[in-house]
């Protein structure tokens, strides 16, 4: 059974990301929304667990929400997908069933 996890809150400000990543079954997919775009982006705290975590699931952040907070598109982690709103209905269609964290 295929699983979307959504993840909304930013990883500095709770461990929603680290919970998400560390309890997901291998073949899931993860869609950063709201805050939890800035988990997705180079250089943070981070960066080296999203990157380790790409061999396991497919990760994807939501372009509106990564312009609505001025993230650069250039900045997010290679291997992240970046999607947009009719991408984000597409996954939720795709998968069995979906998990928001909150």
């Amino acid at each position: 059974m295929s699983m979307l996890h959504t993840v909304n809150k930013s990883p500095f400000e709770n461990s929603t990301v680290t919970s998400c990543i560390s309890m997901c079954a291998k073949d899931s997919s993860i869609l950063f929304i709201e805050d939890a775009v800035i988990s997705v982006m180079k250089s943070t705290k981070f960066t080296e667990m999203i990157e380790s975590s790409l061999k396991d699931f497919k990760m994807y952040a939501l372009k509106p929400d990564l312009e609505a907070r001025g993230l650069s598109l250039n900045n997010v982690i290679e291997g992240v997908e970046i999607v947009g709103y009719e991408d984000f209905v597409d996954l939720t269609t795709e998968h069995d069933s979906v998990q928001s964290w909150l």
